[in-house]
């Protein structure tokens, strides 16, 4: 710990150690991706720690309402240290000569006290530019500056890429199947188009899909080494995707694509380790930088890492051709495999050429080959729609982006989810693959053009049609069963999936703001929304969707309520996005449903608890239920989940509304505390 001295004194500012000595100036940002509860409550845990501590802190809070409590650049230069708890990018340029500590939000809301302690001791952030390399302080698993543990986690540079990427696969996956479906004919060639309007369909489709590659692996490299990282990386990215450079009949795909975003990241924050005159640094970021990684990225993978693929893709042909002679079933399941293990590299490219170079011979193969190519994207959507709730919001828009990709036999679709967490589902899509490929053997089914999915039977293509449905559809029941068990059993720090990160950073919640309370004279926040007639001293409801069946009752009796079902449903749906339980023994379901014709809040307690899905593991004692109509506008249910959230990290006010004792009226009387 520093001498008050020192803490008084100028070298605590940047320079020296200071310790948790009292009195200093301290700064926040928090968010996470959705901007929901925890982004505040992580603020005012961090604010009220940091008051206990004796020192001054100011929290930005980066939620779905915008950013709040905004830093000012003279608050940013007079602070002592700046805490950035937050699981998405959070731009840290501003915070350039300060001591600059980041962590996952979930860390802000947990132990506020240690990172308090940790961020006076926490190197200081360097911009971009400065230093000898133009790039700060790093190491190997950081990116620049103090920032670089945050943006540079393996996880998270992997992260950045797929969420920049799933557009591009959507996009360029659904223009590609209208096409398909609308103006595609099926030929011994393949489909075809006979409008040169579907064709440019298809052509903007296919450039969207050319585009994801590259694109992946950019925003990888960006991630781990900020924009000097992302020419690199993205062309790192084209490289990769183009086999024709380096003598490959097929291109080295995502995976070759995230082997790129890496390589690209790491080079550049080794580059900016170097030491060069002064009168270089302005131009290192902007030209050196890139132009070096870019180059000896680009010959690395072209002339040592492409031979080497080149070189598998012509043995696997090969190999390949040695099992025509063995049984239907064991080369569907290897075809199966082979098909799902990179959807659209080098080797889905040997078994999907293999197949199609014998369609005229041996149709037999290419069935196997266009019963396994729908598999991933229909076993991934599958999955989301089983298990809504350990997914994002994101990936399930992305599942039914993939559902229907999959019927057109576009295997890309899958990528998202093989990118986010390979080592859950690559395995689950070569085994609903090498299903589908050994039923489609067993079967003798036969595609008669080289491309894959139901869309092929649909036109008329297949011969075998029913068995081919059979085929896919036990494959696609095999991947998305196996999805959601390996998720399920497999959850843990090394790799976490994306529903989980949402759920960790409040995707469970509402926002909340963290500026300052009013005064005990202004109107409580609940002023309006909540009367005696919608709060309850104890539930009778034991479970989660009872208790919300409860609380829909009970805000009936407000006579904002015009559909009590209607609310029902909605409040019912939100849960499936994500539990609303906060954890601290607090829930707080929530819906924008027409089924209201005003905002409605109500309250009610339970003694034993409710299991709620808390990250916490604890019950919910104290329950609020928000509802307001779906044409109003603004944000007014996320200001008032947003006072809730600030209010109830209060542990003296969560006491005195579970210890009230008597009617409706004394909760209430608690209750407008919330300002």
């Amino acid at each position: 710990m520093a001498s008050p001295a020192s803490a008084a004194g100028p070298a605590g500012k940047n320079g020296g150690a200071g310790g948790d000595a009292p009195g200093r100036k301290l700064l926040a940002v928090t968010a996470c991706p959705t901007g929901i509860a925890h982004t505040y409550m992580a603020a005012e845990k961090l604010a009220q720690a940091a008051q206990a501590l004796g020192h001054a802190m100011k929290v930005e809070t980066q939620g779905s309402i915008g950013a709040e409590n905004v830093l000012s650049d003279r608050e940013i230069a007079e602070a002592d240290g700046i805490i950035v708890a937050a699981d998405k990018d959070v731009d840290l340029s501003r915070f350039a000569g300060k001591r600059v500590l980041s962590v996952g939000v979930a860390e802000g809301i947990h132990r506020p006290e240690r990172l308090i302690r940790d961020v006076l001791e926490a190197p200081v952030h360097r911009g971009p530019g400065a230093g000898a390399g133009g790039g700060g302080d790093v190491d190997l698993f950081g990116g620049a500056g103090s920032g670089g543990r945050e943006r540079g986690s393996v996880y998270k540079a992997l992260m950045n890429g797929v969420s920049y990427m799933i557009p591009f696969v959507v996009v360029g996956g659904l223009l590609i199947a209208v096409s398909l479906a609308l103006g595609g004919r099926t030929t011994p060639q393949g489909i075809v188009f006979d409008s040169s309007f579907w064709q440019s369909v298809n052509d903007i489709g296919v450039i969207g899909f050319t585009l994801m590659i590259p694109v992946l692996s950019g925003y990888i490299a960006y991630a781990i080494g900020d924009r000097p990282a992302l020419v690199p990386g993205m062309v790192g990215g084209w490289v990769a995707s183009h086999g024709e450079l380096y003598d490959s009949k097929a291109g080295a795909g995502f995976i070759g694509a995230i082997a790129t975003g890496f390589l690209a990241g790491y080079l550049v924050l080794w580059i900016k380790k170097v030491r060069v005159p002064d009168f270089v640094r302005p131009v290192m970021p902007i030209i050196v930088i890139p132009v070096v990684a870019t180059t000896s990225l680009g010959l690395f993978f072209i002339y040592v890492i492409g031979r080497p693929i080149a070189w598998v893709f012509e043995h696997l042909t090969s190999w390949l051709g040695g099992l025509t002679g063995a049984s239907a079933a064991l080369l569907g399941v290897v075809l199966g495999l082979m098909i799902s293990f990179d959807m659209g590299g080098p080797v889905n490219k040997t078994a999907f050429l293999f197949g199609a170079g014998l369609v005229s011979k041996n149709p037999e193969v290419m069935g196997m080959c266009a019963a396994a190519i729908p598999v991933p994207p229909l076993g991934q959507g599958l999955a989301t729609l089983l298990r809504r709730g350990m997914f994002s919001a994101q990936e399930r828009e992305t599942g039914l982006a993939a559902l229907f990709m999959g019927c057109f036999g576009i295997t890309e679709g899958a990528i998202p989810f093989a990118a986010a967490r390979p080592a859950r589902v690559i395995p689950a899509n070569m085994a609903g693959g090498a299903v589908a490929g050994a039923v489609a053997g067993l079967a003798a089914v036969q595609d008669n053009v080289p491309h894959g999915g139901p869309v092929v039977a649909v036109l008329g293509a297949v011969e075998g049609v029913p068995m081919f449905f059979v085929a896919i559809a036990i494959g696609t029941v095999v991947t998305a069963l196996m999805t959601v068990t390996l998720m399920t059993v497999g959850r843990g720090p090394s790799v976490v999936p994306a529903a989980a990160v949402g759920a960790a950073s409040g995707s469970g919640a509402a926002s909340a703001e963290s500026a300052p309370a009013g005064s005990a004279s202004a109107p409580s926040a609940l002023s309006g929304h909540l009367t005696t007639r919608t709060v309850r001293p104890q539930l009778a409801a034991r479970g989660k969707e009872a208790a919300i069946r409860e609380m829909a009752g009970l805000l009936a009796a407000s006579g904002a309520v015009t559909d009590v079902d209607g609310l029902i449903a909605a409040a019912l749906a939100r849960e499936e996005l994500g539990t609303t339980g906060l954890g601290e023994e607090i829930a707080i379901p929530h819906a924008k449903t027409d089924a209201v014709s005003a905002p409605v809040v109500g309250f009610a307690r339970s003694d034993e608890g409710i299991e709620w899905g808390a990250l916490d593991g604890t019950k919910a004692r104290l329950i609020f239920m928000i509802a307001v109509p779906g044409a109003a506008a603004g944000d007014e249910h996320l200001r008032i989940l947003a006072m809730l959230s600030r209010k109830l990290m209060d542990p003296e006010f969560r006491e005195r509304l579970l210890s009230a004792e008597g009617e409706a009226e004394a909760l209430v009387r608690v209750l407008e505390e919330v300002r």
